[in-house]
């Protein structure tokens, strides 16, 4: 009786000794999965970012990841389709340059298309387009406003200029013949400094003629900001020079700064730049004019010019 006890029980190891060998052989689901899965790099943060923040180039980067993509993410093209064509890589970067992060983000969380329509959830790292309903809502400072001007010439105008930038307005005037010299009749002046760019239209390259750079430009400003700005729209033409971003003492200039007002810039005149106006009109040679002469002949009365 005891040594069928025994085997019985020696017997019962065994087994549970062979069905635990089986299973640590049997291939993990996990692993099975993610054997499936295909190696893919999808768009994440490299630093810190707050909502509200227009998003950069040094902002993203590609991350690989094993798992299957979620809703929005953006995901880099295949390596060979980036050898046939290498400018795919910074075209699916480029599709988030100018967009505006939703809420706060930290390094290695994706970034977003989404909402993709209406009603999806508002998932973290997405963002909002320029032209989405919402975005000025969430780029804006608070208290700030946001207004859009068409220019000329400056960084709009030759693709130096992007969303995220710093930038002073120079409002050039020209007073036609006023009878002031030609060294006072140009004038170009910074009406206001240090406005964040927000966002630049993209025309139609077709209706453009090929050039896709924007012509009109938004702002972010305060409410006295906008009105300076509306005169000097309606007194000449305005233009945009870029800021560094970078302080004098070479520290980093936050989005937190507030827009200023341009202090210490003064005008430049038409003369300042180019001293050979001064002697492009002669000045005037004034003749002294003599008095006509009366001359009186009886009841007669006769005017006669004196040379």
């Amino acid at each position: 009786m005891r040594a069928k006890t025994i085997l019985t029980a020696l017997f019962l190891i065994s087994l549970v000794v062979a069905t635990w060998v089986i299973l640590q052989a049997l291939p993990q689901k996990g692993d099975a999965v993610a054997e499936r899965l295909p190696q893919v790099e999808v768009l994440v943060a490299t630093v810190p970012l707050a909502a509200g923040t227009l998003l950069r180039a040094q902002d993203v980067t590609w991350q690989p990841v094993a798992r299957a993509v979620e809703p929005g993410e953006i995901v880099r093209p295949s390596e060979a389709a980036r050898a046939a064509k290498p400018e795919l890589d910074e075209e699916a970067r480029a599709e988030v340059y100018g967009a505006a992060l939703r809420g706060a983000v930290v390094p290695g969380d994706p970034i977003r298309r989404g909402p993709l329509a209406a009603g999806d959830p508002i998932r973290r790292g997405g963002v909002a387009r320029p032209g989405d309903r919402d975005f000025l809502q969430i780029v804006l400072s608070p208290g700030a406003r946001a207004i859009a001007i068409p220019v000329t010439t400056g960084g709009a105008s030759t693709g130096i200029l992007y969303p995220g930038d710093r930038v002073d307005i120079v409002l050039t005037q020209k007073f036609g013949d006023t009878g002031a010299p030609l060294t006072r009749r140009s004038v170009s002046e910074t009406v206001v400094e240090n406005l964040r760019v927000l966002a630049i239209n993209v025309p139609d390259a077709k209706a453009a003629g090929g050039n896709a750079f924007g012509q009109t430009v938004t702002l972010e400003v305060t409410p006295e900001q906008a009105e300076k700005m509306n005169v000097a729209a309606e007194l000449g033409k305005l233009s945009l020079t870029l800021r560094s971003i970078t302080t004098a003492e070479g520290v980093l200039a936050t989005s937190t700064a507030g827009p200023g007002k341009a202090t210490g810039v003064r005008p430049t005149w038409a003369g300042d730049v180019s001293p050979a106006l001064g002697g492009a009109m002669p000045d005037k040679v004034l003749t002294a004019q003599r008095p006509p002469v009366e001359i009186i002949r009886g009841k007669g009365v006769e005017t006669r010019k004196t040379e």
